[in-house]
C-alpha cells in the first residue's frame, strides 16, 4: 500500500519534543501548501471555471431523478458516517483501543492527528472560497459552510485511509484484508450519498477526497521518520550503557 510509511508498525516512538516539532514541520507545514492549492483551484471555480456549477449539477439532477424512499433513507446512513460528530467519536475511540492495545502513542494518534488537519484545511478552504451547493433539492440540511471542498468526504476519507493503514499491520491475513477493504468502502459510500442528497458538486467531492487522502499520509508518516527513530535508539543505548556502568 503506497500510503503505508516504512517500520509502520515498530516499538519504539520519538519523544515529545521531536513529535511536536515533527508534527509541525511534516505535517502542518505541507497542510499549509495544500490549503493553499485546494483554495487556488476554488478560485477558479467561482471565477474563471464558474460555468462548471451548471454542468457539474446535471450530475446531481440525474442522480435526483432516481431518487427513492428507500434510497433516501439508505443514503442518509451513509451521509451520517461523515457528520464531524461521528467522525469525531469513532476517532476518539479508535485512539483509546489501539493505544490501551499497543501502549505506542505515536501509533494511536495517527486518526485523530488526520481528521485534524483535515479539518483545519476544510474550514480554511471554505472560508476563502464560498461556492454555491447544486441546483438541486438538499435532502440535508445544508451546514454554514460551502459546497467546496467536501467535508464529509475528507473527513471520511482522512479517517478510513489512516484505519486501513494502521491495518495493514494486522498479522492475520484474512483480518487485515478485510478491515483494509471495508475502511477503503466507506469514504466511497460517503462520497455517493453527498451527491445522490445533493450537498455537493462532483469537483467538490473529488477534492474533498484528495485532502482527505493527503492527511491520513501525513498523519502516518509525520512521527515515523527514520531520524527521530535513530535519535531515540541512540539516547535508549546511552541510558542502557549509563545504567550498567553504575
Amino acid at each position: 500500500m503506497f500510503l503505508v510509511p516504512p517500520d509502520l508498525g515498530r516499538r519504539t516512538g520519538p519523544d515529545w519534543r521531536t513529535a511536536l516539532r515533527d508534527v509541525a514541520l511534516l505535517a502542518i507545514a505541507p497542510g499549509i501548501v495544500l490549503w493553499v492549492a485546494i483554495s487556488a483551484f476554488g478560485a477558479l471555480l467561482i471565477g474563471p471555471l464558474k460555468s462548471w456549477n451548471h454542468s457539474e449539477s446535471d450530475l446531481n439532477r440525474s442522480l435526483q431523478d432516481t431518487r427513492t424512499q428507500t434510497w433516501d433513507s439508505i443514503t442518509s446512513i451513509w451521509s451520517h458516517i461523515g457528520n464531524t460528530e461521528i467522525v469525531i467519536g469513532v476517532a476518539l475511540i479508535a485512539v483509546a483501543l489501539v493505544y490501551w492495545r499497543t501502549r505506542r502513542w505515536w501509533f494511536a494518534a495517527i486518526p485523530a492527528i488526520a481528521i485534524s488537519l483535515q479539518a483545519a484545511i476544510f474550514v480554511a478552504a471554505t472560508l476563502v472560497t464560498g461556492r454555491p451547493r447544486p441546483d438541486v433539492p438538499h435532502l440535508d440540511p445544508a451546514p454554514p459552510t460551502s459546497s467546496y471542498p467536501s467535508g464529509h468526504v475528507g473527513a471520511s476519507v482522512a479517517l478510513y485511509t489512516s484505519f486501513a493503514i494502521m491495518a495493514t499491520t494486522i498479522e492475520r491475513t484474512w483480518l487485515r484484508r478485510t478491515v483494509v477493504a471495508v475502511c477503503a468502502l466507506i469514504p466511497f459510500l460517503v462520497a455517493y450519498a453527498r451527491l445522490y442528497r445533493g450537498m455537493h458538486h462532483l469537483s467538490d467531492v473529488i477534492v474533498g477526497a484528495i485532502n482527505g487522502l493527503i492527511c491520513a499520509a501525513l498523519a502516518a508518516s509525520c512521527l515515523l521518520r527514520q531520524g527521530s527513530n535513530k535519535r531515540n535508539i541512540s539516547s535508549d543505548e546511552n541510558r542502557g550503557r549509563h545504567t550498567a556502568s553504575r
